[in-house]
């Protein structure tokens, strides 16, 4: 702290001195102490896994002030990640992969062969009252296995309330049927109301909301269907390989 100068004028008639800046200049000198800093030291809370950070300044009074600087969140050093958050991201992302990896293998897994085991047989759709959809195929038919898993889950989602048939074209048991729907392209389907009329059909490679929108007709008993005559891309029935039937019970 600055110590104010100040100075003694005593009259020349009380003992013949004066006191004066000018006579006495080391008398009035100001003293000026300069403030002294200690060492900054970072010291750990042991409440808590931030640090603190305390500056000492020592300016010559017996009490020392201390000022507590908190940690800024702005001071630009990155923050430690949480490893357990980072580990649940991982297992959740792990989980996501295998579960479109099982979806997508089981939709490929989908064959002819599986939508043939679940068919009803023709006779028996014919006679139970139920709305039908009669699907020509054969073995070979590229467009026929590729639609496979999009015919599966249409069949899943409404198999309580229609008839799912498959007809092997190149099997000779149905050459009556392949001439009563007039079938050239497969694969073909028939869509029949529960009096076993058909309603139309559609043949190739189309969207698969045609046939949902069709198959939603047919199980809400509505008299006609969206899509009475569509085609896209398709086989040509007349590649297809005959062959005896050997169970005559047998759909496929």
């Amino acid at each position: 702290m600055a110590r104010l100068a100040f100075s003694l004028n005593l009259p020349s008639s009380h003992g013949g001195f004066n006191l004066s800046p000018r006579n006495h200049p080391s008398l009035f000198l100001t003293q000026t102490r300069p403030p002294r800093f200690r060492a900054l030291r970072c010291q750990p809370n042991p409440d808590s896994s931030e640090t603190q950070e305390k500056l000492v300044v020592d300016n010559g009074e017996n009490s020392a002030a201390s000022k507590e600087v908190e940690p800024s969140s702005s001071s630009g050093f990155p923050e430690t990640p949480n490893k357990d958050i980072n580990r649940r991201v991982a297992a959740v992302t792990v989980i996501a992969a295998l579960s479109l990896f099982v979806s997508t293998r089981l939709d490929f897994g989908i064959s002819l062969k599986d939508l043939t085991a679940s068919a009803l047989p023709y006779e028996e759709a014919l006679s139970n009252g139920k709305p039908t959809v009669v699907e020509f195929y054969a073995d070979w038919c590229e467009v026929c296995r590729e639609l496979a898993p999009d015919v599966y889950k249409i069949e899943q989602q409404y198999k309580d309330k229609v008839n799912f048939v498959m007809l092997n074209v190149d099997n000779t048991k149905w050459e009556q049927e392949l001439d009563e729907f007039g079938v050239e392209g497969i694969p073909h389907f028939a869509f029949l109301d529960r009096k076993g009329n058909e309603e139309g059909n559609v043949v190739g490679r189309l969207p698969r909301q045609y046939l949902v929108e069709n198959v939603n007709a047919l199980a809400a008993g509505k008299q006609s269907i969206p899509h009475a005559r569509a085609v896209g891309q398709y086989s040509s029935a007349e590649a297809r390989k005959v062959h005896q039937v050997t169970d005559p019970l047998s759909h496929g």
